[in-house]
């Protein structure tokens, strides 16, 4: 698995009731299920991705985020998990509203773009950088809200939300002294855990 992957599979309890939002091709929620007792359902768009579930025995609902939660009750889940999907929907701030009131708990990753590589290659070449973690050209992204460790943090502060844990993933690893020390500055992979306040 990707290290946000292997981070968030950690991060969930034995025997939980989760919510895998754009879980692409179910493979978490696989690891999952035969290794923790974790069910649930994974929520996804693609089709490949959505036959990846199909194929891994993975529970899965063709939805777009951008639609919103409205079908899944308050408080429903242990966890809702969005990984590297905030940055591609209209209103990131309702999604993460959505999530904390479907579940106790939400984790959320998403691509860095103060992340000294990118920072480097738009300074120097001057063009939009594309990289491991940023795999389009400016013009086919489907990224629209740019953001980085920082503005996630702010967007908690602003919402009431508590960060229960932070975690850096740089390329397939997890992040070393520097990424957890600096993380806006040397983190490519922010990965956030939340929660109301109490």
């Amino acid at each position: 698995m990707r290290a946000d992957l292997t981070i968030i599979y950690d991060w969930i309890a034995p025997n939980a009731h989760v919510l895998d939002l754009a879980c692409g091709d179910g493979v978490l929620l696989e690891a999952l299920a035969r290794h923790k007792g974790v069910t649930g359902y994974g929520l996804e768009i693609d089709s490949d991705g959505i036959t990846g579930c199909v194929a891994r025995g993975v529970s899965v609902i063709e939805h777009n985020l951008d639609d919103g939660l409205a079908s899944f009750h308050d408080q429903s889940y242990d966890q809702v998990i969005m990984t590297q999907a905030l940055q591609a929907l209209r209103r990131p701030d309702l999604m993460l509203h959505e999530m904390l009131r479907v579940a106790d708990e939400g984790i959320i990753t998403f691509p860095n773009f103060a992340y000294w590589r990118h920072r480097v290659h738009l300074g120097l070449r001057g063009y939009m950088p594309v990289s491991k973690s940023l795999p389009y050209a400016w013009y086919d992204t489907p990224n629209i809200h740019l953001s980085t460790f920082n503005d996630f943090e702010h967007l908690c502060r602003d919402q009431g939300l508590v960060i229960v844990d932070r975690a850096v993933g740089v390329g397939n690893h997890r992040g070393h002294w520097t990424s957890r020390w600096w993380p806006n500055l040397f983190g490519e992979i922010a990965i956030f855990r939340v929660r109301r306040q109490s």
